[in-house]
């Protein structure tokens, strides 16, 4: 947990001083120290804040503010936090010499459906959604995610639960190396059909007119188990019920959890 914590400290400090960030000098806690508190909280303490600044303060030996406050400056810093991820996801494309990539989605659970009614986050029916591999019906969001071949996540995009896949493809600026090949789901296939730059690949339904080769089916079948590996992965950082008090905590907590399991990928 140490090296981690050091590690993204690191990271995320040399970032903020690349781009020019200043901070007041009185501040209590610098940026770099606030950011990498919340990502602990995601990656060691299923998104408890208040854990991770009792591990920051006692083992790390920062200068913890109280809770609301932390939480105040969090929501402030949520730009910055989003173009950091961005810059590390940039970086891992040019790194990923193979130019493979994967799409699919996972849901968020904000209630179950028996819940609606009192729940005091969503109250809107368009968080309504269905997830298809589980069967049932969910009241949250959607999370379109990108990742490399091995799994490692570089873009994502958050909709309500009530989207269809495909439509939140479409809302979702994808920027690939020119050339690159994406793996994505079958619905997909005739809408990007013209896209020049990327070659899509899509895997097939077992009554597809447009039958694949057993070779090509085999490495679809293959890349698809990856992704769904690594929600497996992320939604392991979940805790039972994510605590928020509003819509914007709520998908803050979402992308930190996605950020946290990023850098864990980078870092280990």
């Amino acid at each position: 947990m140490t090296d981690y914590t050091i590690a993204i400290y690191c990271f995320i400090d040399d970032f903020l001083k690349k781009i020019g960030r200043k901070e007041n000098h009185l501040k209590k806690i610098t940026d770099a120290e606030l950011m990498t508190t919340a990502l602990v909280a995601g990656r060691y303490f299923s998104g408890n804040h208040q854990k991770a600044m009792n591990y920051m303060k006692d083992h790390q030996g920062v200068n913890m503010i109280d809770k609301s406050g932390f939480n105040r400056r969090l929501h402030g810093l949520s730009t910055q936090l989003n173009a950091i991820f961005i810059g590390l996801g940039n970086t891992l494309k040019r790194l990923n010499t193979e130019s493979v990539y994967l799409i699919d989605s996972f849901p968020v659970r904000g209630c179950r459906n028996i819940r609606i009614p009192r729940n005091k986050i969503l109250k809107q029916e368009i968080y309504r959604g269905k997830s298809a591999s589980k069967r049932e019906y969910f009241y949250g969001f959607k999370v379109q995610v990108i990742t490399t071949k091995e799994g490692i996540p570089v873009d994502y995009f958050i909709s309500a639960g009530s989207f269809a896949d495909i439509t939140a493809f479409q809302a979702m600026h994808i920027d690939l190396p020119e050339g690159s090949q994406l793996y994505v789901d079958y619905g997909l296939e005739d809408f990007y059909k013209e896209c020049e730059d990327i070659q899509l690949f899509i895997e097939r339904k077992s009554n597809s007119k447009r039958k694949d080769s057993p070779a090509l089916a085999f490495i679809k079948k293959q890349l698809r188990k990856r992704v769904e590996t690594t929600f497996s992965e992320i939604t392991a950082f979940f805790p039972l019920k994510i605590h928020a008090v509003t819509p914007e905590g709520f998908l803050l907590k979402i992308f930190l959890f996605f950020f946290a399991y990023t850098l864990k990928r980078v870092v280990a």
